[in-house]
């Protein structure tokens, strides 16, 4: 079998053989592949031009339909993946984080549409006011970039490695050029053809490189993106490169790090914490045969817990069943490849130089239905250091597999500095339940590390454990981490999206931003706004409301219904030392009041309110004030419909500015309704 290239839309050959695939359990050949003489200039171009281009003319919504479909399409599909993986040395559960959770950062990438406006780019942040009479503000756009994501993935992961950064980039509208490891791309491959067999992207938005992909980046230019996923000896190189450099090219970076599960000081031997340390550091040395750049390589322990904890993890490494993952007995399968058998075990032996070997022997373990031989078969192996902070090779050589070391610590501050000795980690996990020690070591751990998960028997049955990155969350470290951030929600969207100011006048960014601007033009709505459908309304449409002179009656009443007895509404002897000049009428009041009068009650196209964002109230508003309302569509977001019950409609934000007889601003909010189209067949 040869593994092709997808690249202008076409499966392709590269000359020769650059590598070779071999089976991780039964060591046959199952397949070769090369990228030589592939031409990546061509490649990035057509990127650019066929597939960013297509991708950016789609809204954010279009964008996140168009995941959603694809998530839906990639699961039905799912047992076929499940197959393939077992050639990696991959149980079913370890498939199960690169299959299912790959696909599940699609869904999770998809639902991010309903944070984003209907357009193709988005308004980021707030508007700044740059003038004294507001006829000159500023803001901030992002757009899609118009070059391509080139994205150099590792060999562990080759289905959650590539969606968990496509998904990201096409919810941004940037095309990608994908080089998963050449170890593994047999089911990266896999994986590909079904999304093209899909058609469900635009041509030209994926393309695959399984090859060794040498000079990929010699075409890179700055309107592109390039991410990394692998060794910091690697990443380095990669960043360094020319191109890079001289075009100011957004590198990403996620490199391998040094990552600790902490025992807590209050946890003892008999508690459920301790329970979950224990299952949560065996996890990690076993799950993916440790070839997780998550993983748990330095597990610190209070010194006079490290017997019970050393005592404890290998009675359950000792029940690890290690082979053909097809058997249900085996509960770890093998390391990718030959290759990584040898990586592993030169840093095995170099820790092994400086530390105690307390568990795992690479030359003497049994494995069940498989040939040791021919696999690619490693034991976990447990270390113990008793004097970290001499030995420290400890805090600098990563064996990429089933490998962890004890280290025990006298307290706190000890702690925290053993974890910050790696230089920087993905995660490392806090295993208490006194949130005063928690909050400690989270604050002050904090700036060496991407992401912290502290852990007790509070959330234990419903976490994700250690080593789960989630699409919703930064994935990325600093330091020896690589120094990036991938996924992360919203952020790792706009990582791919170009910031730029904007200045001029309110009309103008108005019309730019198709939010409105305060300033902005309000012509007003005849008929009333509430009478109209979602296609007949403009951003900037404005109901100019009666007026309501507030009095003590409306205060007490609302007192009443709403049980908010607060002095500065009902007590005028309390006022002395306060801000209030009298008794002041409620913000809640101005609000509902201000419904009240924006309102237009018959039936109409308005389906239901079902939110408010935004709600200040900026001016206290006394008895005898007289207050009306600027009811304004700020935005107009486009909906699908679910099945063809579903009634067509979209999402439109209104502005409700409150205003006093002086016409300043008293109150401001924006509510969210649901609007019915007139077009009901979408």
């Amino acid at each position: 079998m040869e593994v092709k290239n997808y690249v202008q839309g076409e499966w392709v050959s590269g000359k020769g053989k650059e590598i070779n695939h071999f089976h991780a359990i039964t060591g046959e050949h199952i397949s070769s592949t090369s990228s030589e003489g592939i031409d990546y200039k061509a490649i990035l171009e057509y990127g650019r031009d066929k597939g960013s281009s297509s991708l950016r003319k789609m809204t954010f919504q279009q964008r996140g339909e168009m995941l959603k479909s694809l998530a839906l399409y990639l699961h039905k599909r799912k047992e076929v993946f499940y197959e393939l993986s077992k050639a990696t040395g991959a149980t079913k559960i370890d498939s199960w984080i690169d299959i299912e959770g790959g696909i599940g950062n699609l869904f999770a990438n998809a639902s991010l549409r309903r944070q984003f406006p209907d357009l193709p780019y988005m308004v980021d942040g707030s508007t700044a006011n740059l003038s004294k009479n507001g006829s000159f503000i500023g803001h901030h756009i992002m757009v899609p970039r118009r070059g391509v994501a080139v994205h150099i993935n590792a060999f562990n992961f080759p289905i959650w490695g590539m969606l968990e950064k496509i998904a990201v980039n096409f919810m941004a509208g940037v095309a990608a050029v994908v080089k998963p490891s050449e170890f593994t791309s047999y089911l990266t491959e896999l994986m590909v053809k079904e999304i093209i067999n899909s058609k469900i992207l635009p041509e030209g938005s994926l393309q695959l490189i399984p090859g060794l992909g040498r000079g990929i980046l010699d075409y890179v230019d700055h309107r592109d993106v390039v991410t990394f996923t692998g060794s910091a000896s690697t990443g380095k190189l990669l960043k360094s490169h020319t191109n890079i450099l001289e075009h100011s090219v957004p590198f990403n970076m996620e490199a391998d790090s040094l990552n600790a599960c902490v025992l807590g000081e209050d946890v003892k031997s008999d508690s459920d914490e301790f329970k979950l340390f224990i299952k949560e550091v065996y996890r990690e040395i076993t799950a993916k045969t440790g070839q997780k750049c998550t993983a748990v390589r330095r597990i610190l322990v209070p010194e006079k817990m490290v017997d019970e904890v050393q005592k404890q993890l290998i009675a359950k490494l000792e029940e690890t069943v290690i082979g053909n993952p097809d058997n249900k007995m085996v509960r770890m399968g093998a390391l990718a490849s030959k290759v990584q058998v040898e990586r592993v075990k030169e840093n095995v032996d170099l820790l092994m130089n400086i530390q105690e070997k307390v568990y795992g022997d690479y030359d003497d373990f049994s494995i069940l239905d498989a040939n040791k031989e021919k696999g690619a078969f490693f034991p976990p192996i447990l270390f113990r250091n008793n004097e970290p902070f001499l030995r420290d090779e400890v805090h600098n050589v990563e064996a990429f597999g089933p490998v962890s070391t004890l280290i025990p610590y006298k307290n706190m501050d000890e702690a925290i500095e053993l974890v910050e000795l790696g230089r920087g980690s993905l995660v490392t996990s806090y295993v208490s339940n006194n949130d005063k020690l928690s909050k400690e070591f989270v604050v002050n751990a904090a700036h060496m590390n991407g992401r912290i998960l502290v852990l007790n028997s509070r959330c234990g049955k419903e976490s994700t454990g250690h080593g789960s990155p989630l699409a919703l969350l930064a994935h990325g470290g600093p330091g020896r981490a690589g120094g990036g951030e991938e996924m992360g929600g919203v952020r790792g969207i706009k990582h791919y999206l170009q910031r730029t100011a904007i200045q001029g006048h309110p009309e103008t960014i108005t019309k730019i931003t198709e939010q409105f601007q305060v300033g902005a033009n309000q012509p007003e709505s005849n008929p009333h706004v509430f009478r109209k459908h979602f296609e007949e309304l403009e951003v900037g449409d404005t109901v100019f409301t009666h007026k309501h002179t507030v009095t003590t009656a409306d205060i007490v009443n609302f007192a009443n219904v709403s049980g908010d007895n607060f002095y500065a509404h009902m007590d005028e002897t309390s006022l002395e030392g306060t801000i209030f000049e009298e008794r002041v009428a409620h913000g809640y009041f101005l609000l509902s009041k201000a419904a009240g009068l924006f309102v237009d009650p018959a039936k109409g196209p308005v389906l239901l309110n079902y939110g408010i964002d935004e709600c200040r109230f900026t001016k206290p508003v006394y008895v005898g004030a007289t207050i009306g309302v600027r009811f304004t569509v700020k935005e107009k977001i486009d909906q699908k419909k679910k099945d063809e019950e579903d009634i067509a409609k979209g999402i439109v934000k209104f502005l409700v500015d409150i205003f006093d007889e002086s016409g300043e601003t008293v109150g401001i909010a924006t509510i969210l309704t649901m609007v019915k189209k007139l077009n009901q067949s979408k």
